[in-house]
């Protein structure tokens, strides 16, 4: 098809329609949520963890928790325990199983079916990609976007530098998508917490009171973790 961007090693493209599309032809698939997703699941498998993602927080979900022995996540960043909130994850426990639901980037990560899935982010951004291209040469990168009112796709500028910060570091061929999202991060790459910060799912953040969730997010390969999406959850690869 013509949108599969079939010709090209790389590949990038937004949310599940890019899943759906362009799953199919990769050998590995790498699911971009910068806030805060993706960056929750690096800090939570660095530490031991694992992260079983789930769609959305609803009444299905603390049974879902139940039957894996996991903690559920809160949708509630400002409640106490272990939420959405990559600060709340800083000393989860080594060997916890988390729930972690998520509009974007959990629902992503269990659309993609048998494709191997990884989770990257700033943090992670160079070791996704070695991982990534370990695994296989037809390689394609998901920024997750975010929601409007209405539930349409809102493209995310930080989920576009995200991506674009991975496919920096993978070899091969790169379709004009990709290539995009690789310049997008190259221009931003000096300035990331302050283009985080300001950007506008950056901004919601700060107004709800949560810069330092920003400020963690906005951190550019200081973790080595590759979490993998293996029997329900994402630990470390």
């Amino acid at each position: 098809m013509d949108w599969d961007q079939a010709g090209y090693d790389v590949r990038c493209e937004w949310g599940l329609q890019g899943i759906i599309h362009l799953a199919p032809t990769s050998d590995v698939v790498i699911i971009v949520d910068v806030l805060s997703f993706s960056t929750c699941v690096d800090v939570a498998v660095s530490r031991g963890a694992r992260v079983f993602p789930y769609s959305w927080k609803d009444e299905r979900a603390e049974h879902y928790a139940r039957e894996r022995g996991a903690v559920l996540a809160t949708s509630n960043r400002s409640a106490p325990g272990y939420s959405l909130s990559p600060v709340s994850l800083r000393g989860i426990p080594a060997g916890t199983r988390l729930v972690l639901p998520s509009p974007n980037g959990a629902t992503l990560s269990l659309a993609t079916g048998e494709t191997p899935t990884l989770c990257g982010c700033l943090r992670n951004a160079a070791a996704v990609a070695l991982a990534a291209a370990q695994i296989g040469t037809r390689i394609t990168v998901i920024p997750a976007g975010e929601r409007w009112p209405d539930g349409s796709l809102r493209p995310a500028l930080e989920d576009w530098i995200g991506a674009g910060a991975i496919i920096a570091g993978l070899p091969g061929s790169r379709s004009p998508e990709a290539q995009l999202a690789e310049q997008a991060f190259q221009q931003m790459r000096h300035a990331l917490p302050e283009v985080l910060l300001k950007c506008a799912s950056g901004q919601e953040l700060v107004r709800k009171g949560f810069p330092d969730d920003v400020l963690t997010a906005a951190a550019w390969n200081v973790s080595s973790t590759v979490p993998r999406l293996q029997n329900e959850s994402y630990q470390e690869s």
